[in-house]
């Protein structure tokens, strides 16, 4: 009998050992649609791609049961994969992502659903639609994971799981071999990554001679103190999110504006069109599976919706488009960024059931991006950490918004941020 206090504590001590090793495996689960692992000396950057760009020889799924069964392997690699293929970085697998890409809670009920571990418990939304893309280099499976935006679909991944994303300028990268949402009006494709270093690499794969672009970016304006950024803030936000983004902008010492609420006003203008047009895209481009076996309920009501927005304002958002633009660069004339939060709260809990159209539009209804993509600009999402609470540290996320064609501006700005005073 002596020795059953002791046995007691090792099987206690097994049973939460397995607790976190299934947490952590559950974690890295359901990532990527197919995984390759580099042998384990292997060096070099390792590249992850979201399965809704084509890669000759694969199915592009789009995360969907109807796709992966029924459509052929792609006849030649998407254009955006030209310069990962030229200098023969090492690609780890395919990604997991939602549906088409067209819901934003990261869930996946056909190829399972990536859970992220900001929370510690594995608990939290992976965000979509590239989950899968935010997960790999989030778990380190992946250096570098390319992601597809089109309204927040690279930024809310980011922001849910701690990481980098960066929303390129509309039409700096091509999206030819991408699955289409809405290529005319917002689809983009942008890296992601762990670290600012990884996330200048991934760029630098997507549009050739960025890396020297962002040295002279660098150069140019080597401390924060040379940035001008314009605060935002937006009804409804966090209180504890505003203050750790003004927190860390001070503490770098920038310059700061804050935005005045004549653009506040047009910000949630552009916000309601880029939804309007994004979800009446969704319906123009991908009505054809809204009838499909094998296409989720929740895709399909996603879908159908749009036929509302597109028989609505659709028209009359689209005309607002110029004008949005036009702000947009009469505020860049006073300032070089325009900082924002990339979620209004943190990253909530997926339910027990799985998501429904309640949560999503309720996570839609979160993020600050689809504004971004109406006008077409770039725009970087950063972890930015809270105070503690208990053991846990939450991690918002700063939305970084910059003038078209500034990613090199961005990353550097992101760069200023990363670093330790």
């Amino acid at each position: 009998m002596k020795y059953l206090p002791r046995l007691l504590l090792l099987i206690c001590l097994s049973a939460c050992s397995s607790s976190q090793q299934r947490q952590a495996k559950y974690a890295r689960e359901h990532t990527f649609i197919a995984y390759w692992p580099p042998p384990a000396n292997s060096a070099g950057l390792r590249l992850a791609v979201k399965d809704n760009i084509d890669m000759k020889g694969r199915v592009t799924s789009a995360g969907s049961e109807y796709i992966a069964k029924t459509s052929a392997p792609a006849a030649r690699d998407a254009p955006c994969l030209a310069l990962a293929r030229a200098r023969k970085v090492r690609i780890v697998g395919k990604t997991n992502l939602t549906e088409f890409a067209v819901t934003v809670s990261g869930e996946n009920r056909f190829f399972g659903s990536p859970r992220s571990r900001l929370d510690g418990k594995n608990d939290v939304i992976p965000g979509g639609s590239s989950s899968g893309s935010a997960m790999a280099v989030a778990t380190d499976m992946a250096d570098v994971a390319f992601g597809t935006d089109t309204g927040g679909s690279i930024r809310v991944p980011a922001a849910c799981c701690g990481i980098y994303g960066l929303k390129t300028t509309f039409g700096l990268v091509s999206t030819k071999g991408v699955f289409p949402i809405s290529p005319k009006h917002l689809d983009t494709v942008g890296p992601m990554a762990r670290n600012m270093n990884h996330l200048v690499q991934g760029m630098d794969l997507l549009q050739r001679g960025f890396a020297a672009r962002y040295e002279q970016a660098v150069a140019d304006k080597p401390s924060a103190r040379h940035i001008t950024i314009g605060r935002l803030y937006l009804d409804g936000t966090d209180p504890a999110i505003d203050q750790a983004l003004d927190d860390v902008l001070a503490a770098k010492r920038f310059k700061v504006i804050k935005l005045n609420k004549s653009f506040q006003a047009k910000w949630q203008q552009a916000e309601k069109d880029g939804k309007v047009v994004a979800l009446a895209d969704t319906w123009l481009n991908d009505q054809k599976y809204a009838d499909k076996k094998g296409v989720s309920l929740l895709t399909k009501l996603v879908i159908s919706s749009g036929e509302l927005d597109y028989k609505g304002d659709y028209k009359e958002a689209l005309k607002r488009k110029a004008a949005w633009q036009r702000d947009l660069r009469q505020v860049f004339k006073r300032v070089d960024f325009i900082a924002v939060p990339t979620l209004q709260g943190l990253p909530p809990k997926m339910p027990f059931w799985g998501s429904d159209a309640v949560f999503e539009w309720r996570v839609f209804d979160m993020q600050n991006t689809v504004g971004v993509n109406f006008a077409g600009n770039p725009a970087l999402a950063l972890p930015i950490a809270m105070p503690a609470k208990g053991k846990t540290v939450p991690v918002t996320s700063l939305q970084l918004v910059g003038p078209r064609l500034s990613e090199a501006e961005l990353l550097n700005a992101g760069r200023l941020i990363e670093t330790k005073s």
